[in-house]
């Protein structure tokens, strides 16, 4: 399974960020075989508008079957699950704690956002 993890960092020992859209990076991770693969966000960090549906875009894009982060928006939350792209939200810890706790069953799948639009 593919997985993307926003983060505060380029690397798997970074922070979660807790913002989907405005994270400052996206790093993939093949939960199988713990490759992954750092994205930098920049043209959505600091976008004045529309910047969830653009990194969910670019999320989609990149071909992963889930997103773990802290909290996402109506419109980002929209734009992944037509892309059949499950959402884990609330994490905490580094992004391989995260991927970790994916794997084990300890994060839960939502069926809705947890913040509306324009949330910092």
């Amino acid at each position: 399974m593919k997985v993307a993890v926003t983060s505060q960092g380029p690397e798997l020992g970074a922070a979660v960020d807790p913002r989907f859209g405005r994270a400052k990076f996206i790093i993939v991770v093949d939960a199988e075989t713990g490759e992954f693969a750092a994205h930098d966000n920049v043209q959505n960090l600091n976008a004045v508008q529309g910047a969830g549906i653009q990194a969910a875009q670019n999320v989609v894009s990149l071909g992963v079957d889930a997103v773990i982060t802290g909290n996402v928006g109506p419109k980002a939350f929209t734009a992944l699950q037509a892309g059949n792209v499950k959402v884990y939200i609330g994490a905490a810890g580094s992004v391989s704690d995260c991927v970790e706790q994916l794997k084990a069953g300890r994060l839960e799948c939502v069926s809705e956002p947890n913040v509306d639009g324009h949330w910092m």
